[in-house]
């Protein structure tokens, strides 16, 4: 059996399918949305689920493909009449593709890891499960593929299922609707799109869509190996099972997905007196350094913050940390190099964490008055970094230029009453005027 499985996987589609999975897939995590994995394993996992729109498609197409070369090579009669176990004819091809798209996606994965493996100290078992299950997906595609390639051995009928299957998974979102749940049971690439740092995929959606692609796989498998119509009707029975069942297993919540928060991403992880989410771990010795000496800038405010922890605030659900007004918070945004965005710019950003309102409160404060006041603190001219619009630079710039020009126990008791009012949720800007 080892030594047709070889031949299988030289003679077949397999290594072609397993590259072009591959290539394909590393491009798109790469190319198609600006390395939008760079945070962590489990964006990493989820982003190929999101591009398994196009390898989908793909595994069904060279299922296809492969299952027609009896009929493009003119042998299907003969093959038909040598006394062969069926077994012994459907296993080294179903193996063999099953090695194929298995491979070519946990290359794909590899590829991705490579970019982030220094920086992504948090890896969840969950991300295995995302990715297990994207595996499944692909292995039931192709294994569908094949059932239909054999049912339908025309050159046409790859592209045509390729295309279908495109359009399959981009149509059952609107099909599904209201019922948003309904999509994330039978699309393996619902809700996997933009997810942030403490997004996670909850195991029964796991479970769910894991019971859906097995019972589809089976389902394939056995009009693949069927030679009678009964068969053939037979073997539908497993997918109308395994989507009863999935369908049960599945909350019939919509935005499961994106609504779930893995805590344990968000738990904090410190150094002496800072403290980031367990997901940003890895980018601690960047920014403890300039978080101790943004406290020891701070350290000239009255009731100054004595801490600085990442803001773990999530608006989906709206969850965020307890105020208090020893501990700075900072946004942690990692850029697509998968190390802090702004490094240039964290320092300021950190002293301009004592004067942000807390994340409970409705006004969130001036972003311009607050770091134009983390800049006088720190004693130079603001550096805006690019991610701000011209004309907010110019508005720090000209806050900050308007503080320096004041007498230095005015200048002081401007910036204290900024981080007294947003202690209170005001609505407060440096030369009194109120946001509200």
């Amino acid at each position: 059996m080892t030594r047709i499985l070889g031949i299988e996987l030289r003679r077949s589609a397999a290594l072609g399918s397993a590259l072009t999975v591959f290539v394909v897939g590393t491009l798109l995590l790469y190319f198609a949305e600006g390395i939008a994995f760079a945070t962590g394993w489990m964006q990493l996992a989820m982003t190929q689920r999101l591009f398994l729109a196009l390898l989908w498609p793909i595994a069904l197409a060279a299922g296809a493909w492969q299952a027609s070369r009896e009929h493009r090579s003119k042998v299907g009669e003969l093959f038909a009449s040598t006394p062969r176990p069926i077994h012994l004819r459907v296993i080294p091809i179903l193996a063999a593709m099953t090695l194929a798209v298995t491979a070519g996606y946990l290359a794909m994965g590899v590829a991705g890891g490579l970019w982030i493996v220094r920086t992504a100290a948090y890896v969840p078992a969950q991300a295995f499960v995302v990715t297990a299950v994207g595996v499944l997906s692909l292995v039931a595609a192709v294994w569908l593929g094949l059932a239909v390639g054999r049912l339908l051995p025309w050159r046409a009928t790859a592209p045509v299922l390729a295309v279908a299957g495109l359009g399959l998974l981009l149509g059952i979102p609107a099909a599904t609707r209201p019922r948003g749940w309904l999509a994330l049971v039978f699309s393996p690439i619902t809700e996997m799109n933009m997810p942030d740092a403490y997004t996670t995929v909850p195991a029964r959606a796991s479970a769910a869509q894991a019971l859906w692609m097995a019972a589809l796989a089976v389902t394939a498998l056995l009009l693949f190996a069927s030679r009678s119509w009964r068969g053939r009707v037979a073997a539908l029975l497993p997918v109308v099972v395994g989507a009863a069942l999935a369908i049960t297993v599945m909350p019939h919540q919509n935005r499961y997905v994106i609504d779930a928060i893995d805590p344990v991403a968000r738990e904090l992880v410190c150094e002496d007196r800072v403290c980031v989410s367990r997901v940003h771990s890895g980018l601690l010795p960047e920014i403890a350094g300039p978080a101790r000496e943004a406290l020891t800038i701070m350290a000239k405010l009255p009731g100054a913050p004595t801490r600085v922890h990442e803001d773990t605030t999530t608006y989906r659900p709206d969850v965020h940390p307890e105020p208090d007004p020893a501990v700075a918070l900072l946004r942690v945004e990692v850029g697509t190099d998968g190390h802090v965005k702004d490094r240039d710019g964290l320092l300021a950003e950190v002293v301009a964490g004592a004067f942000r309102n807390p994340p409970s409160c409705d006004d969130p404060g001036l972003q311009t008055d607050q770091l134009a006041a983390a800049y006088w603190l720190i004693g130079r001219e603001p550096v805006i970094s690019a991610e701000y619009p011209a004309d907010v630079g110019a508005e720090i710039v000209a806050l900050w230029s308007r503080l320096r020009e004041l007498p230095q126990d005015e200048a002081q008791s401007r910036v204290v009453a900024l981080r007294a009012a947003g202690q209170r949720c005001a609505g407060v800007s440096l030369f009194g005027e109120s946001t509200s």
